[in-house]
């Protein structure tokens, strides 16, 4: 796993992960265009979350037994085909449609993570890992500020026709540059989606990865999705391209997740894990404080994001220890918990704006940092310890 392989995985997961969230600073913005309301275009967001949650489960742990050198460059290029799709959505239903297609079509992100885990050695797994998520934090993050900046000069539809064009480009370089790698072991289809469940079943250290890291992602949705609303209206109001801009602030969670990387390889990996679910119960409370200030907000997102991301990759290198031949089931597991929380924690924006505003939103995203916590406290001198002295083991 060479430096510039390990980029060109960063790169490449970010641009295919940014594909879910080139809507979700332009919900007004098409919401006027295609004729419908704000709360419904908020289910564009919820849409591509459950799109994506069943590519998770239905093409991701194909990793385990296909070559992974065709099989990354093929979902690139059908999220491309997906991508012009939407761009030319006739219609908010079709959009809708197009949307969740893409969603269930841009998996290369978490086939290429871990791919990235096998490929690199024991002693710099989390380093690599952490390099290539954060690549995936990044694309995240910059597909907001690209997607307003560009809708506000180009219209919402040439994002999604640009990202198609890069897709493609994307798909011939990986072809190139990722080496054969041959499964890691054959069965039937059946029987490999199968075994995702039988693996949570059997492994409580998955079952409670996979709590702490859903409630992570229902915080990080539920935030941005809803920070979306507030800087559209009073008192800040303003426009997309503005908006989109506010995604520049969580590249330090990005930072952070290459980092934690490091931590764990280190061994820190549960405490590091602690704090990251405190520093986000005090972000909710930052978020609070800030309904008429800009400077609290940028603040909030920068240590919401550290917390989140850096809870991510940490969860995400422990469970990569647990079995070597299962690694993209694993993360299967993992990603679909993810974004069962992501499309909770955005829906539950819609409607907690709708009834109580800002405070709704910040009271609920305390709540789940606060359950975080617990399910953390009460691992920790369980099955959360064992995975961690596993991972530290082997590195």
């Amino acid at each position: 796993m060479t430096r510039i392989l390990t980029l060109l995985f960063a790169f490449a997961g970010g641009l295919a992960v940014g594909n879910l969230y080139w809507a979700q600073p332009l919900l007004d913005f098409i919401a006027h265009d295609l004729h419908t309301s704000p709360a419904a275009a908020g289910w564009l967001v919820t849409a591509t979350q459950i799109g994506y949650a069943l590519g998770i489960v239905l093409i991701v742990p194909l990793g385990d037994i296909l070559n992974r050198r065709r099989l990354i460059p093929v979902m690139m290029l059908c999220s491309a085909a997906a991508l012009a799709a939407c761009a030319a959505a006739p219609s908010f239903l079709a959009l809708a449609a197009a949307i969740t297609l893409l969603g269930m079509t841009t998996v290369a992100g978490q086939l290429l993570t871990p791919l990235a885990g096998d490929l690199a050695d024991d002693a710099h797994r989390g380093a690599v890992v952490g390099t290539v998520v954060s690549g995936l934090l990044t694309g995240i993050l910059v597909s907001r500020t690209v997607s307003g900046l560009v809708a506000a000069y180009a219209g919402w539809r040439t994002i999604f026709a640009t990202a198609a064009i890069a897709a493609v480009l994307v798909a011939a370089l990986l072809y190139r540059a990722i080496p054969p790698v041959p499964p890691k072991t054959r069965m039937s289809y059946p029987a490999l989606i199968a075994s995702v469940g039988r693996t949570v079943r059997q492994e409580p250290a998955v079952r409670w990865t996979l709590a702490l890291g859903a409630s992570g992602f229902a915080m990080f949705t539920m935030f941005w999705t809803a920070l979306t609303f507030l800087l559209s209206g009073e008192p800040f109001s303003y426009p997309v391209s503005v908006i989109g801009l506010f995604g520049l602030a969580g590249l330090a969670g990005a930072l952070a997740a290459q980092r934690a990387g490091l931590l764990h390889d280190r061994g820190w990996s549960l405490p590091a894990t602690g704090a990251a679910c405190a520093l986000s119960l005090i972000a909710f409370g930052i978020a609070a404080a800030a309904r008429a200030s800009v400077l609290l907000v940028i603040v909030a997102i920068v240590v919401l994001d550290v917390a989140v991301q850096t809870l991510n990759l940490l969860n995400q290198a422990r469970l990569f220890a647990v079995s070597h031949e299962a690694r993209s089931r694993l993360n299967t597991a993992f990603v679909t918990g993810n974004f069962v929380g992501g499309a909770i924690g955005s829906a539950a924006a819609g409607l907690l704006w709708a009834h109580g505003g800002w405070n709704a939103v910040c009271t609920a995203g305390a709540s789940l940092a606060v359950v975080a916590l617990a399910v953390w406290a009460l691992g920790r001198r369980g099955p959360l310890r064992t995975t961690a002295a596993a991972s530290g083991a082997a590195s």
